[in-house]
């Protein structure tokens, strides 16, 4: 198969949708450096944030919430639909698209319609069990599935046949070596070269109950030696942690750059989103998984089964308190032969070559 001339990828909302897209926009720039990438997103998205800093050019259509019942939004779904796939359709005539690639989110619907109406062919790449409505509608104009995790087929009909290929994750997250840049991570942070560290990252939604349970347990964190580097997230509250602490306890809003937080960290705390489990599964650093609990459980089916291979711990979002981080994250973070094994495991099942297997895998569709 000869070098792809111009690729569309559609994929927004959410970092879930978006971190994936530009990692593999990416690995599309190593190969041929003369590839035409164009990107897809909605006014409104996250997308306009990360994906023009990044050198890509973004292209803004309507895109609408799909209804998940009947009501008069779905009535009026149809034309809606339509009129975002004209939009889609001019930039994939204009940019001469050999292929349309959807991560998933609103903004790949209209992608999938124009291409599947140009008879090009669409690839799809899914990281959720069950997959989300916009790439459920997208697998009924194509059998190119390609899904993150080997969890998946297993546990969804619809991806029974998909193409496990990993995620493709960020270079500067997938080539990170821990331990060479440990120091000097910590040091960024205005953290001890030398001592213990948690790190803590909940995402912007819904961390509340690690935020406050954390805090809650800052000074029994740090009689035990353990310092934290803890994001709160955009749009939580900021805690309240002992200004009199022995050793350091830094909060930030927000953290760009993940792979220092990963790097400064022997243990992490977090979610179980998609990107987060890849992505420490991918370097191997254990983590204790504390499950979105307002959702269809995506969450938990995403960490369990590094958690099954020996990567990391599941806790419900219930039972975490300050005095379940005192009983258990202290002796655990404390624990430097447990943790070295809870890292091989969780590098055992990750994987780095999510980008080059997805790209591989669309050589395949557009061959044939």
């Amino acid at each position: 198969m000869g070098p792809l001339r111009s690729v569309v990828l559609a994929g927004g909302g959410t970092g879930g949708h978006i971190y994936p897209l530009l990692a593999f926009a990416d690995c599309l720039r190593r190969h041929d450096p003369g590839v035409r990438i164009t990107c897809l997103g909605t006014p409104k998205g996250l997308e306009n944030d990360l994906i023009p800093p990044h050198g890509y050019d973004l292209r803004q259509i309507p895109a609408y919430q799909l209804p998940r019942s009947v009501n008069m939004n779905l009535m009026r779904t149809p034309d809606r639909m339509w009129k975002a796939a004209r939009a889609a359709g001019k930039v994939i005539d204009e940019v001469r698209a050999n292929v349309v690639i959807g991560f998933g989110g609103y903004v790949s619907v209209p992608a999938y319609l124009a291409a599947w109406r140009r008879e090009l062919p669409i690839v799809i790449h899914e990281v959720n069990v069950p997959p989300g409505v916009a790439n459920r509608l997208g697998m009924k104009f194509t059998k190119h599935v390609a899904v993150g995790f080997p969890h998946q087929p297993a546990q969804a009909e619809s991806l029974r046949d998909a193409r496990v290929v990993g995620v493709p994750l960020r270079r500067g997250i997938t080539s990170i070596d821990r331990v060479a840049h440990r120091a000097a991570a910590r040091r960024q942070f205005g953290l001890h070269p030398d001592l213990p560290t948690l790190f803590v990252a909940g995402g912007s939604q819904g961390a509340r109950s690690i935020n406050l349970a954390v805090a809650g347990a800052a000074k029994s964190l740090a009689a035990a030696g353990v310092q934290v580097l803890h994001v709160i997230g955009a749009r939580n509250e900021p805690v309240n942690v002992p200004h009199d602490l022995p050793v350091p306890y830094v909060t930030l809003p927000y953290l760009s750059q993940m792979e220092l937080g990963y790097a400064a960290a022997d243990l992490m705390l977090g979610r179980g989103g998609a990107m987060t489990c890849a992505e420490v599964a991918a370097i191997g650093l254990p983590t204790v998984y504390v499950p979105y609990p307002h959702s269809n459980q995506e969450q938990k089916r995403n960490a369990l089964p590094v958690v099954e291979a020996g990567g990391g711990l599941l806790v419900d979002d219930s039972e975490m308190t300050a005095a379940w981080v005192e009983h258990t994250v202290i002796p655990l973070i404390r624990d430097p032969r447990r943790l070295a094994a809870m890292g091989a495991a969780a590098a055992a099942y990750g994987r780095r070559d999510g980008d080059e297997a997805l790209l591989d895998f669309v050589y395949e569709a557009v061959a044939r």
